[in-house]
């Protein structure tokens, strides 16, 4: 007796010398199966090709590389642990302290800008000494003369202030976004699933006003919050936090570019914050690091989701409990939110494809069969969400909207709808702040994007392989 490779079960009988051949059904969970099996992450790299291939042209081959590689995290320091010696310990690993790094690009800013400064003065005085001759004659004991220079002379030496010339495309209300457009159609379970109803929000012209205008104040990274990356390039890994005396773990593990919703808060003493969709703690853990906010609400819509971020809170802090009105937990859908004038600073990490981890696990992944209707319907989810954070912010507060995705479709574009929608049915006036120039100081251990309208977009790319992660602050001034 003996299996051939079409699986048959032959018998021989040596009576009736004759062959029975019996077909054998191979299970499911035989390896030939498994190999032919797509999983969920293959349907995400299949769909990542064919729409950010598009998006991003030559670029996505580099971002690709970099998603498909072990990404790089940063460490938050754990001020309720054994903080020093952690950050001690840090250090002695490699580890360099951001604020330092971001410091020492703040004064190397500053002394350029002086320099240059001193440089344009020199220059005005100059012109101003070499052009007067009807100075007195205690001055002119110190001037050494030239002949005056005509007028139109002048004029063709004046120096025109190009930061101030108005470019009629920058201030024009397009969208920005409509030569991403990717293809109408997107994979969906086995068949095409047509998308077009989001490209609307891609159009040439906006028939409602956005303003933007640049966050002129500088980069703030509160004074206890103590964050630790390894230099450019450098890949090594930091070690399994460890306990200490007050039985919590020293630091907290997060990918580099979720920190920085966190700074775009621009955390003050005092603040009422309200970490929209909480899980699994990250977020709503570094902003409590920072020791600045009066109150923090952690938000989700599932018992599940909550559960996770009381986990992160009992690991980093032993009292938390205890903490009462100071960190408080609820589980209500924050697309209904009715909370007005309550907070000051909002963050709004939502729902996304959540693109790194849906290439690396198959579990909880938004290209499951099972989940395209929810997945084609994320923009609509995370546009209501967003309106609903910039219907409750008091007036002068502060909404940070971030994503971990790549898409144009639910990062600018869903920040346009949600100031569609505001714009239409509200009199609220909203800002949008374009944070590049506030993280100039951040260059060097982070790949930006650039072309953005409206936010800013941490890049996955392997020498500084954080992301990706998109994020947008936007002010209510009424």
């Amino acid at each position: 007796m003996f299996r051939t490779n079409t699986a048959a079960l032959i018998s021989h009988s040596l009576c009736h010398k004759h062959v029975q051949i019996v077909h054998v059904r191979t299970k499911k969970t035989h390896w030939s199966s498994i190999k032919k099996k797509i999983h969920p992450k293959d349907k995400a790299l299949e769909h990542f090709d064919d729409f950010y291939g598009s998006v991003y042209g030559r670029r996505w081959r580099s971002i690709r590389l970099a998603l498909l590689s072990p990404h790089k995290y940063i460490a938050v320091v754990n001020n309720f642990g054994d903080s020093e010696k952690v950050s001690q310990q840090l250090e002695w690993l490699g580890a360099m302290n951001v604020r330092t790094v971001v410091e020492a690009h703040m004064l190397k800013a500053k002394e350029s800008t002086n320099e240059k400064n001193i440089q344009e003065l020199d220059k005005k005085l100059k012109k101003l000494l070499l052009t007067d001759d009807n100075k007195s004659d205690t001055k002119k004991e110190n001037v050494e003369y030239v002949e005056k220079a005509s007028l139109h002379e002048s004029l063709l030496e004046a120096e025109h202030d190009e930061s101030r010339l108005i470019d009629p495309e920058a201030n024009s209300n397009i969208g920005g976004l409509y030569q991403f457009i990717p293809a109408t159609e997107l994979h969906g379970k086995s068949d095409w699933i047509p998308e077009s109803q989001h490209y609307q929000y891609y159009e040439e012209n906006s028939d409602f006003p956005i303003n933007i205008l640049n966050e002129e104040s500088l980069l703030n990274i509160p004074p206890h919050l103590q964050i630790f990356t390894f230099d450019r390039g450098d890949f090594t890994p930091f070690p399994h936090p460890k306990t200490g005396a007050t039985k919590v773990s020293g630091y907290y593990l997060m990918d580099g570019g979720s920190i920085l919703p966190v700074l775009a808060l621009d955390l003050q003493l005092g603040d009422r914050v309200l970490d929209m969709c909480s899980a699994p703690g990250g977020k709503a853990l570094a902003t409590l690091q920072t020791l600045l906010p009066e109150s923090l609400v952690c938000n989700d819509i599932q018992e599940s989701r909550i559960k996770k971020i009381h986990n992160v809170m009992s690991e980093y802090i032993s009292d938390y409990q205890s903490w009462g009105s100071r960190l408080m937990f609820t589980q209500m859908n924050a697309r209904s939110l009715n909370e007005p004038d309550v907070y000051n600073k909002i963050l709004v990490d939502v729902p996304c494809t959540n693109d790194r981890h849906s290439l690396e696990n198959n579990e909880n992944n938004m290209f499951k069969p099972t989940r395209a209707k929810e997945r084609l319907q994320l923009p609509e989810i995370q546009a209501d969400i967003l309106k609903s954070a910039l219907m409750n912010i008091a007036v002068g507060g502060t909404v940070v909207y971030s994503t971990c995705s790549l898409s144009p479709i639910q990062n600018d574009g869903v920040v346009k709808m949600a100031l569609k929608k505001i714009w239409e049915e509200t009199n609220h006036q909203i800002i949008v702040k374009d944070l590049t120039k506030q993280f100039r100081p951040l260059k060097s251990l982070y790949s930006f994007s650039k072309g953005l309208k409206f936010g800013q977009m941490v890049m996955p790319f392997l020498p500084l392989n954080y992301g990706p992660l998109y994020l947008c602050k936007l002010v209510r001034v009424k």
